[in-house]
């Protein structure tokens, strides 16, 4: 005989106790397999480590928010009196992370009514697309590595900085041409692709003997930076 468990009120809940385990273990399960899904095929330089947590939190808060609200329209009311005193006050910095934003609350309200196979097969399959897409780099113009910046004297040869990148970048966009408080000073950006085999490091000893060259950074937009 099935257990069954009582609100406050003494009515019903409309999961019983097993349920109610199992739709938050399918929503932390499914929520890691997002947020991964997230790390993983994350670009640019605006990565977060808690809005990865977020994609996690939201997947299995949503499900018990929907367990909460059972077929009970008084309690969904409620619940949305309640939860409107939150705010994302984050500005999201890439409009792709508001559609994972959405695939948790989706994920997260399908693993709280017990649609399971709905949660899982929208899950891997979204996976899918994602993993596919940016395998591909769809929808980009050039890919990109790295972001050089550096500052260059204003009166030199633009080919002595242009030898070493044409010799070890693949590819290299300038970005952004800066003035300094130094009239004899400009500061370059470039966007910058290696070529195979090709190490950071040998681009900026190259750059660095450079005449006119000083203060080089090298960002590396692969990896996960926060600004």
């Amino acid at each position: 005989m099935e257990e069954q468990i009582l609100n406050p009120e003494g009515n019903l809940f409309a999961y019983t106790s097993v349920e109610m385990v199992v739709n938050i273990l399918v929503a932390i399960g499914l929520g890691f397999v997002i947020s991964t899904l997230y790390r993983q095929t994350h670009r640019g330089l605006s990565y977060s480590q808690s809005f990865t947590l977020t994609i996690l939190y939201v997947t299995v808060i949503v499900a018990v928010v929907m367990m909460v609200i059972g077929g009970s329209l008084a309690r969904a009311f409620a619940l949305v009196g309640a939860l409107s005193i939150i705010r994302f006050r984050t500005v999201i910095k890439d409009t792709k992370d508001t559609a994972y934003v959405f695939l948790a609350l989706a994920v997260g309200m399908a693993a709280g009514t017990s649609n399971y196979f709905l949660a899982v097969i929208s899950t891997f399959m979204i996976a899918a697309l994602a993993v596919i897409v940016h395998k591909y780099n769809y929808g980009v113009l050039y890919k990109s590595e790295f972001v050089l910046r550096f500052l260059y004297t204003a009166d030199g040869d633009r080919a002595s900085y242009l030898e070493p990148l044409d010799a070890l970048a693949r590819e290299h966009h300038l970005l952004h041409i800066e003035p300094t408080g130094d009239p004899g000073l400009i500061r370059l950006t470039l966007d910058v692709t290696l070529a195979e085999d090709v190490v950071p490091e040998s681009l900026v000893g190259a750059l660095r003997d450079v005449e006119g060259v000083s203060e080089l950074v090298l960002i590396a937009s692969k990896t996960d930076v926060d600004y």
